[in-house]
């Protein structure tokens, strides 16, 4: 595998993304504080850019005991929706929030003295 720099930590805001296009295939680089995650940017369901998305905490139907709807808010697990057909993803696994086994392709990622490297395949 080759590493890659892609920029700086500081270049990406706390809760932001930049996609990156790096040899054969382009990456979403997300952060949430000094943590990043990167994954393919080809959505599972028909290969949309999923990491050009919005980004938004889960929205969540909250249920009374006898069953019935008490309307929606948004939960604290923050999603990716995918531009072309509105597929959900957990950004902090990559996993679709209704079938784990639908999931976003991740893809090695580091940071060291302050600069982000991603791993990509030959």
């Amino acid at each position: 595998m080759d590493e890659i720099a892609v920029g700086k930590l500081t270049d990406i805001a706390d809760g932001d993304y930049r996609v990156f296009a790096l040899e054969a295939i382009e990456v979403g680089i997300f952060r949430t504080g000094s943590k990043v995650l990167a994954y393919e940017n080809v959505c599972p369901h028909a290969g949309g850019p999923v990491c050009q998305g919005k980004i938004f905490n889960q929205v969540e139907e909250m249920i009374t005991p006898d069953k019935k709807s008490a309307g929606l808010r948004f939960g604290k697990q923050r999603h990716i929706v995918c531009p072309w057909h509105g597929y959900e993803f957990d950004l902090a696994t990559g996993c679709h929030p209704g079938d784990p086994s639908v999931r976003l392709t991740p893809v090695p990622v580091a940071v060291r003295d302050g600069k982000i490297y991603v791993s990509v395949s030959e």
